[in-house]
């Protein structure tokens, strides 16, 4: 933490870790009395996006659709009345989007991640997060260059590289986000990769996993079983040797799969307010329109996010996009859910066939270090409502 300026590491202790705790606190208090709302939100801002990475789910449409700026401030103000303080702010590419400078600043409550590809961290933007303080670049990255840019784009590592070293020279507290593909899973869980990204200042590595999605999904990115088993060993393995936190949101303390969706810790919100379970899954019933923009009451009455939980949860604690694609295709039918990713999302899920996912029953590792058992378990920086 030494090369993160003490000013944005109080500010994230405060805004992230402590109200990020008030928040996780008040969501359970949420559960036992039977409502249903989140302690953080994604908000995609925008569809637009200058890559067109492989497996992106994200239709970049000649006229993408975006969040107005009034509706994006009337988001958080409701999620701050439930004590949400905590945003990711997505799209596509956030960072096209006009206006996510007069919302951080707007906010100086509330703690903002953008995940970005990183292209655009030139110093005029550099400084924004500087001076702000209440906002976390996490910039996708999938492996060193010649990984990285068969999945995302000739020039983009090095293109991301120097955006990172414009926010270590700034000493502002940032991550990388690294899709973990059956390609370049040896690569990227290796000591190596880790420390590279420690030389280059970043705080932490938040993992996930490759999901075929989109009109071109590259099923050839997928992680098998094995592979998966792999994932999981190697993260417990590099915790222990590398100062960094490293981050996945597929397992909780004991080693048992989690769907984040499925326990309502946090839903989407589409560039045209649809409101939905997760950031691949772009079907809705509701909008951030109805009940007079009442979001609570929006979130808490709507018939297919309970559906939905309960789906998942009668098949499986993983990833029901991954396992169960077909039946998966019959619920968003019968529910009647608007189809808002652009394209015709619905025939590629019944199209897709089964495929494993980080639920592996009976194959469970618990995580074997106390500061990550006490992450998962507490904190909201662990996803602590899995506790």
């Amino acid at each position: 933490m030494a090369g993160v300026s003490p000013r944005l590491l109080w500010k994230a202790a405060y805004l992230w870790a402590w109200k990020g705790d008030r928040a996780i606190r008040a969501y359970r208090v949420r559960r036992k009395r039977g409502e249903l709302f989140p302690p953080f939100l994604f908000l995609a801002l925008t569809h637009a996006c200058n890559l067109r990475c492989n497996g992106c789910w994200v239709h970049t449409q000649q006229a993408p659709p975006q969040l107005s700026p009034d509706d994006v401030h009337r988001l958080i103000e409701a999620g701050k009345r439930q004590d949400v303080y905590f945003y990711t702010l997505l799209g596509g590419e956030p960072m096209i989007y006009p206006e996510i400078w007069q919302i951080i600043e707007r906010h100086p409550d509330c703690y903002f991640q953008i995940i970005t590809n990183g292209m655009f961290f030139d110093p005029a933007n550099v400084e924004r997060v500087r001076r702000f303080g209440n906002v976390t670049p996490l910039v996708s990255i999938d492996g060193f260059a010649a990984e990285n840019d068969a999945r995302r784009g000739q020039g983009t590592f090095e293109a991301a590289r120097a955006g990172l070293a414009r926010l270590q020279k700034a000493k502002v507290l940032f991550g990388v986000a690294t899709t973990v593909t059956g390609r370049n899973l040896d690569e990227v869980t290796a000591d190596p990769y880790v420390r590279y990204f420690i030389d280059r200042g970043a705080m932490y590595l938040w993992y996930y996993v490759f999901r075929p999605m989109g009109p071109d999904p590259t099923p050839e990115f997928c992680v098998d079983p094995a592979q998966m088993l792999t994932l999981r060993r190697r993260l417990l393995e590099l915790r222990r040797r590398h100062p960094i936190i490293l981050i996945d949101t597929y397992w909780n303390a004991a080693g048992e799969a989690v769907c984040p969706a499925a326990l309502g810790l946090g839903f989407h919100i589409g560039p045209g307010g649809s409101v939905e379970p997760c950031p691949p899954l772009s079907f809705a019933c509701e909008n951030i329109a109805d009940h007079q923009g009442d979001l609570l009451r929006t979130i808490d009455r709507s018939r297919f996010l309970r559906g939905f939980q309960q789906f998942v949860t009668k098949r499986t604690r993983g990833c029901v996009i991954l396992e169960h694609p077909r039946e998966l295709a019959n619920f968003l039918r019968e529910s009647g859910a608007a189809d808002h990713s652009g394209r015709d999302a619905l025939a590629e899920i019944a199209a897709a066939p089964p495929r494993s996912s980080h639920h592996l029953p009976g194959k469970e590792i618990p995580e074997d270090y106390w500061l990550y058992r006490f992450l998962k378990r507490q904190l909201f920086f662990g996803m602590g409502g899995y506790g």
